[in-house]
């Protein structure tokens, strides 16, 4: 493996450790975020993950603003793109998020923890992803791509800056300013919040952790004959690749994606240990492994057809300013919406207690 890309993945693992510590020891997740917010009342998590997303987007903006990853590169800002494919797809995986009660990366954390029904959840996201990437469900998603998709002359905001005659660093860092210290200050009016320093620091991590992905394979995996695909945090392609790198490695090189996989599930394992959360823990009834894995099959597909998850899309997608992301976006908005509330609202398991023995 070419030293560029060494350097990427040993970066990817060291950031994927980073998220899966923090992971555990805060509960980020969006699902959790919005449920807590739009179903509790709770709003402190999804303030979390609005600092997050702020971060993000501010701090990539300036690393891409000062050279340091060229985003062009990156899948969420290609000139072709399918609007109704993308928007399905955050609808299914939002639905999907709410019947596993989770995310890709939360299930990740919380297997690293011990938790089994996570197990079932990555894998089946796992095979539903690489289905719909490369297995039977690809024809219909490319057929389905090719007489949707859009030429666009801008794909982002900077871009569509620039047409109006804004350019370079400018078009870059105003609408960066403008979003990112908007979500910023959403978090931060919010006074339970401030007086939650362990969730005002995770959402400072992870959002620097998005600018590290992007640094790591922008800059230190910068290779003039075989540079790193250009990427930061994202989890559904990435599970499925880990999944197929594990079954099938003989030539076969480990990604920056994949090895952020495993850094999530080691940083949780280890601070699980530490910490002494590590525990065992299954399914309630059949009933349940069936919606877990259905849900985990529509994050899958729904995932692939939005190039990404609540994590690929919501943090990473979002800090390019990517119009596309936004589109997945709210589709992932919906649909989790669509889980928490109304007439298509996922109801709570009903656990039976245990008879005694």
């Amino acid at each position: 493996m070419p030293e560029a890309a060494n350097l990427a993945v040993m970066a990817g693992l060291a950031i994927g450790l980073v998220y899966g510590m923090v992971g555990l020891l805060s509960g980020f997740c969006m699902m959790s975020s919005l449920r807590g917010w739009w179903a509790e009342g709770d709003g402190r998590l999804a303030r979390t993950y609005a600092l997050a997303m702020g971060i993000a987007i501010v701090a990539t903006q300036v690393l891409a603003a000062s050279g340091g990853v060229d985003l062009g590169k990156s899948i969420y800002l290609q000139p072709s793109f399918s609007v109704p494919l993308m928007f399905a797809g955050g609808v299914l995986f939002g639905y999907g998020m709410v019947l596993a009660n989770g995310c890709g990366s939360r299930a990740l954390v919380l297997l690293g923890r011990g938790n089994l029904r996570s197990f079932v959840v990555v894998m089946v996201l796992a095979i539903a992803a690489e289905m719909t990437l490369k297995g039977l469900v690809a024809p219909l998603r490319i057929a389905l791509t090719q007489v949707s998709q859009t030429m666009a002359t801008a794909t982002s905001l900077p871009a569509l800056l620039s047409i109006g005659g804004l350019h370079g660093t400018p078009a870059r860092l105003l609408p960066a300013l403008a979003l990112g210290g908007g979500l910023i200050a959403f978090a931060f009016v919010h006074a339970p919040f401030r007086r939650a320093p362990g969730q005002v620091l995770a959402g400072l991590i992870v959002g620097l952790l998005i600018a590290a992905g992007w640094f790591a394979t922008g800059t230190l995996g910068a290779d003039d004959f075989n540079p790193v695909p250009v990427a930061s945090l994202t989890f559904v392609a990435p599970i499925a690749d880990g999944l197929q790198y594990v079954m099938l490695s003989t030539g076969s090189t480990v990604s920056f994606g994949i090895a952020t996989v495993a850094g999530v599930l080691a940083g949780s394992l280890i601070t699980a240990v530490v910490t002494r959360r590590f525990k065992l823990e299954g399914f309630h009834s059949p009933y349940h492994m069936l919606r877990s894995a259905g849900g985990a099959a529509l994050m899958g597909v729904g995932g692939v057809m939005a190039l990404g998850c609540s994590v690929g899309q919501g943090l990473t997608g979002l800090s390019t300013l990517a119009l596309p992301s936004f589109i997945a976006i709210a589709g992932i908005f919906i649909g989790t919406a669509a889980g928490l509330r109304g007439a298509l609202r996922v109801r709570p398991l009903k656990i039976e207690p245990q008879a005694a023995h």
